[in-house]
């Protein structure tokens, strides 16, 4: 039997099979994993292609150097001598205030200050248009800001209730907003990037007073050329600032880091609930392809008696299924381009606007995840198909020698979809995680439904309850149908609750915790932080804030050092291995002195200093045990080029929940009174309160008022846009687990339909039918509401002990939800596939039996 026939009898059998319906649940599986798949991998490929188009453009640059200081000259001097363009950015939160007509401060809101010299940018262009209005153009702006003038985002405009064309002040300084930003390429995505834009010229800076001691401003210098000259120069300038502290390199292929990073998370979050709907659509395809087999055998038993080969035999069917492939992959592909437009949408501001069209990568992903899931999945349980003996035509007991054939697919198949999630998740712990989470998570639910099954069993046994059948007959065949599938039955049970667990989790579990995460600062916790206070205007600032009704208000001292050595011993970033590690090596540490232990701070290690004058050490135990340090340490700090030398005498929990002012590391005063500082207070504002913020600011122009609240509110802005992202992707989790529960219930459908044409012949009318079957239904679906109630319940209280730390009080009615949804995604998934159970006859049954 040549090819083309094998081909001719393939198609034959696909069409049969398909208007009977054998292939229905097969076809949506693959719809449902492939789309979850693609639609992730159409949104990441795209992210993708937007970096590496955008990637010069979102450094501005070829390179970038950045400092938290003034560079070295000699930086500068090298890249001009290298024949570079060159330009320079000074970027800080600062206030930007709104002057009213007699040139009073009218209103104040915290604003990113972002300084750029001339050439800025020097890869891509910033667009601005004239106003703010949303039918107003944009164009590429032609340089920086005008002298005098200033480039704004919208959300200023709105913040301060002005236009453009009329004036602001930043610091000490009165300019003219001459434009409105659209679009600024190099923003990135770190904490002063929420604020609003104000865009000025560098050599303006100076004027506005803002640039003093303790000021956080970040240095970048930008650089651009030839491939040849930035390679040059980079040799150059890689090892000049590994010597210098707090300088660092950003170069073409890192493209902002920040953003990479961010979306990163973005991306391995969203394939993660991705893969979960993939796995549980693949058990949906196993259980299909079993019941496939088993209601194909007899007609392959009847194939092989006529003499066809078993060649032939496994080649039609492997033709067939590869078709069905073929077409679940393309419509799979084209269900997750469209849903990942749905993603796009509900991201919003989390990814960048303008992403290139996709590649042919996730589409060809796509059709080869189809074909590994379903020849994956289906070959173990059609394998016996193209085994099956000539005699099981007359003896159903003789299947034929499939069975370790079987056991060898099964571990192959494990092993493909293993490398199609690792492949998937693109990272090999996320991975295994998913793998490994799956399992576990699996076999609790699995036990705790099997466990649950049996104890219903046994409690219908004693009760011998009657009057309804739900209460009576009907509930005890049903609890004893599903104690008698045991396997099948706690199967069903685990799937659909780890859809709905998931749901629940981010649904409901997830207000949850936001509710006992306000909750869990007091209502009067400070929501305001005044930074920048510089010496002398620690006791106007008090007196002021005194004043407008703020008694309780006091100034922490606050210096600026770097950790030099620990024990004698120089400390790099180089120095550990963890990120966090690295990180709060190379940044400057912010030390404070005072010698009665502050509010909220409780020793847990060692004894509090007190009153002395001798230089020792409080820190903060979560940062010691991150930069490996115990009591006894001896920590070098640098500042403004004097150092100080003190031992470890105590560590201290913070409360962080009180939004108070806290310090990683407090000394006694007579150790820092005499370093450099600024002052920093932290204080609470009602929303009829904002003036006392103008006026101070007004007052002192260089001090800098953090609104925690409106930042905060537009963190979690940003989350809940991810969330609904992943919320949406997690349908295709639900419909696949609700696709197992059906898949399930149709693999079981001959065995009911025998047992209900035997009730009927033992004299069980179609309502009693029905309530049976509807009762296993409602127990299934409740059982799996419950349990996916519980779980959610148990990892939002886990995230909030071990991660946010505070009490999370368990919602009620959780359990209520979960259950009701259990019930519902039950009867929905469930009763369509035993509508055919309830129309067999008796007579047919008995027959076929």
């Amino acid at each position: 039997m040549g090819f083309t026939e094998v081909a001719r009898q393939a198609w034959r059998m696909f069409l049969r099979d398909w208007r009977a319906g054998e292939l229905h649940l097969l076809l949506v599986a693959l719809l449902l994993a492939v789309g979850a798949l693609s639609s992730v991998g159409f949104l990441s490929d795209r992210m993708q292609g937007g970096l590496e188009r955008d990637a010069r453009q979102m450094l501005a640059a070829d390179l970038v150097i950045r400092s938290d200081a003034p560079l070295a000259p000699e930086f500068t001097r090298q890249a001009q001598a290298d024949g570079l363009s060159t330009a320079v950015i000074a970027n800080f939160p600062s206030m930007a205030s709104a002057t009213g007509e007699n040139g009073q401060t009218a209103a104040s809101r915290l604003s990113s200050l972002k300084a750029v010299s001339d050439g800025y940018p020097l890869r891509g262009r910033v667009r601005v248009a004239p106003d703010a209005g949303a039918n107003t153009p944009d164009a590429p702006a032609d340089g920086i800001p005008a002298p005098g003038t200033v480039w704004v985002d919208a959300a200023l405009l709105d913040a301060l209730h002005v236009k453009p064309g009329e004036s602001i002040r930043v610091g000490n300084r009165t300019v003219r907003i001459a434009a409105v930003i659209t679009r600024e390429m190099d923003r990135g995505y770190g904490f002063g990037s929420l604020a609003p834009r104000v865009m000025m010229r560098f050599d303006e800076l100076p004027s506005t007073g803002l640039v003093q001691f303790g000021s956080r401003i970040t240095y970048r210098l930008l650089v651009a050329g030839t491939d040849t000259q930035v390679g040059k120069f980079t040799a150059w300038a890689r090892p000049a600032a590994e010597q210098a502290r707090g300088v660092h390199l950003e170069s073409l292929e890192d493209g902002q880091p920040q953003v990479r990073q961010t979306l990163d998370r973005a991306e391995r979050f969203l394939s993660l609930v991705a893969l979960l709907a993939a796995v549980l659509a693949a058990v949906a395809v196993g259980i299909a392809s079993r019941r496939y087999s088993e209601r194909h055998l007899d007609a392959c038993a009847v194939m092989r008696c006529l003499g066809l080969p078993r060649r032939a035999l496994r080649g039609m069917v492997t033709l067939e299924f590869v078709g069905l492939g073929l077409i679940g992959g393309v419509l799979g592909v084209a269900l997750g381009y469209a849903a990942h437009w749905v993603l796009l949408a509900q991201l919003g501001d989390v990814i960048p606007a303008g992403l290139p069209a996709p590649t042919w990568r996730p589409a060809a992903f796509g059709l080869a995840s189809a074909l590994v899931m379903l020849l994956g999945f289906a070959l173990p349980p059609l394998l016996p198909l193209s085994e099956v003996a000539p005699l099981h035509v007359l003896r159903r007991d003789v299947v034929g020698g499939a069975r370790r054939q079987g056991w060898l697919a099964y571990g192959a198949s494990a092993l493909a979809f293993g490398a199609l999630l690792l492949f998937a998740a693109r990272d090999l712990r996320l991975g295994a995680m998913v793998a490994g989470g799956f399992v576990v998570g699996a076999i609790v639910f699995g036990v705790l439904a099997w466990l649950a099954i049996r104890g219903l069993a046994a409690w219908a046994r004693s009760t011998g309850a009657t009057g309804g059948a739900m209460g009576g007959i009907g509930w005890r065949y049903a609890v004893a149908g599903l104690r008698r599938r045991g396997l099948g039955s706690a199967l069903q049970v685990v799937a659909l609750g780890l859809g709905l667990m998931a749901l629940l989790l981010l649904a409901v579990t997830r207000n949850d915790l936001v509710a006992g995460w306000q909750h869990s600062s007091p209502p009067d916790a400070p929501n305001r932080f005044v930074i920048d206070i510089q010496p002398g205007q620690d006791a106007p600032v008090l007196t002021q804030l005194h004043a407008a009704g703020l008694p309780d208000v006091q100034l922490s001292p606050m210096i600026r050092a770097r950790l030099t050595a620990i024990n004698d011993k120089p400390v790099t970033g180089e120095s550990y291995s963890e990120e966090r590690a690295r990180r709060l090596a190379e940044r400057e540490f912010n030390l404070s002195y005072t010698s009665a232990l502050p509010d909220g701070n409780r020793v847990t290690a060692g004894q509090w200093y007190g009153d002395t004058d001798k230089p020792q050490i409080s820190m903060e135990e979560g940062i010691a045990k991150t930069l490996g340090l115990k009591l006894g340490d001896v920590l070098r700090f640098e500042v403004t080029g004097q150092t100080i030398d003190a031992p470890i005498t105590s560590l201290r929990k913070l409360d962080w929940g009180s939004m108070r002012v806290n310090f990683f590391v407090v000394m006694p005063p007579a150790a820092l009174r005499d370093f450099p500082m600024t002052w920093i207070t932290s204080f609470h504002l009602a929303p009829n309160q904002q003036s006392v913020a103008d006026t101070l600011v007004r007052q002192f122009p260089n001090v800098t008022v953090i609104d925690t609240g409106a930042l905060l509110a537009q963190i979690q802005q940003i989350l809940s846009q991810v969330i609904n992202a992943v919320q949406a992707l997690f349908l295709f989790t639900l419909a696949a687990g609700v696709l197992v529960l059906y898949a399930a219930l149709a693999g079981t459908r001959d065995e009911r339909m025998r047992e209900s044409g035997i009730l009927r012949a033992l004299g069980a009318s179609s309502r009693q039918l029905r309530d049976v079957h509807l009762a296993e239904l409602v127990t299934v679906g409740a059982l799996a509401g419950l349990l996916a109630a519980l779980g959610a319940g148990a990892l939002g209280w886990a995230l909030a002990r071990y991660v946010f730390e505070f009490a999370l009080t368990f919602n009620p009615w959780l359990p209520v939800l979960g259950i009701g949804a259990g019930v519902l995604c039950a009867l929905m998934g469930g009763w369509s596939g035993l509508r055919a159970v309830l129309r067999q006859s008796a007579v047919r049954t008995l027959r076929d039996v």
